[in-house]
């Protein structure tokens, strides 16, 4: 069972940048994909970004030419550069572990609160 612990968040202002990080107990090079997904109080938890084992990304339009998620499997880390942060961006960020046939694996969460 792989385990996976995010570290990054904090208190940013609006227009400010955040870079998270996600390591992971295990290699990654093996895991089809990762994502970093987010849940604002009173609303559901939403997809951010994820990336596959292939390098192939995919973006929530709200994020779309501000936010970019990368790997680095010899780390076994996947990054969420934020950039032009907006109140409406605060959340508690998650990040996610897809393997084949395996249920996914969730982080403990980190706080992002962007101020305006």
């Amino acid at each position: 069972q792989v385990q996976l612990v995010e570290s990054g968040g904090g208190l940013v202002q609006a227009g400010g940048s955040l870079r998270l990080s996600c390591v992971a107990s295990t290699s990654i090079f093996r895991i089809n994909s990762m994502g970093w997904y987010r849940q604002a109080p009173a609303k559901e938890r939403e997809l951010v970004a994820t990336i596959t084992r292939d390098g192939n990304t995919n973006y929530a339009d709200s994020v779309k030419g501000r936010f970019t998620i990368s790997r680095d499997n010899a780390k076994n880390t996947v990054y969420l550069q934020m950039n032009s942060l907006k109140p409406e961006d605060t959340a508690v960020y998650y990040c996610r572990a897809d393997r084949a046939f395996l249920p996914g694996t969730w982080g403990q969460g980190t706080q992002v609160t962007v101020s305006s």
